[in-house]
């Protein structure tokens, strides 16, 4: 299986294997440089509670989300 890299730097992955992974548009990676020809792409996973205020959005019961303090957490470093 091959696939090209476009003039913006991105590569697709085929379907078959984003099927297979069970990939989404919005998951996160890390791109690993292992020697001159390998590059290793690494699901990172997602907390447990990913989609948690959605789902307590759709809950049929009114209720109020409070307001969140900003996020001052340093991003991961790739």
């Amino acid at each position: 299986m091959t696939t090209v890299l476009s003039q913006k730097g991105q590569i697709v992955l085929p379907g078959s294997v984003r099927q297979q992974l069970q990939l989404e548009a919005g998951d996160d990676f890390e791109v690993f440089v292992e020697d001159d020809d390998t590059i290793t792409l690494r699901r990172i996973s997602h907390p447990a509670n990913r989609g948690l205020v959605d789902l307590l959005r759709a809950c049929p019961s009114s209720f109020e989300i409070p307001a969140r303090d900003k996020d001052d957490s340093t991003p991961l470093a790739l």
